[in-house]
């Protein structure tokens, strides 16, 4: 599902060690994302949940989010809008493995840039960095 067999081509402005932040309570997939982005040359942090990614003040370095939308405690959405509260205007990339209605039209009302539905290639959330970084 996931490998790194692409790399995205130089984004103007943006340093290579830009952070980008992936939070999502499936370890497995974390870990595969984070991988992903430390092979396209950029900084990885992950977070099992909202809670942690917060608490580690880790918004206003993030070049880009990555967050799963269905998590324990606060939701993707839930988490995209209490950024914007606080003034983080990273892009934030939402992923999910739900198919209920609406959902969608959610993430992308609460800001997101992206909504990818799991599982995805990695080529699309490829795609989402280089919007998100070019930004």
């Amino acid at each position: 599902m996931i490998s790194p067999e692409a790399r995205p081509p130089d984004i103007q402005g943006v340093a290579e060690d830009a952070l980008i932040s992936i939070i999502d309570d499936d370890d497995s997939l974390r870990a595969a994302l984070m991988g992903l982005v430390r092979s396209l040359g950029y900084r990885a942090c992950g977070f099992a949940n909202a809670e942690d990614f917060l608490a580690a003040d880790h918004a206003g370095e993030s070049a880009a989010i990555v967050t799963d939308i269905q998590m324990p405690g606060l939701s993707g959405i839930e988490l995209k809008e209490r950024l914007m509260s606080q003034g983080c205007a990273a892009p934030v990339i939402m992923i999910t493995g739900r198919a209920e209605p609406g959902l969608r039209e959610r993430a992308f009302a609460s800001g997101a840039l992206c909504v990818l539905k799991k599982p995805f290639a990695a080529e699309a959330l490829i795609d989402c960095l280089e919007r998100a970084l070019a930004k």
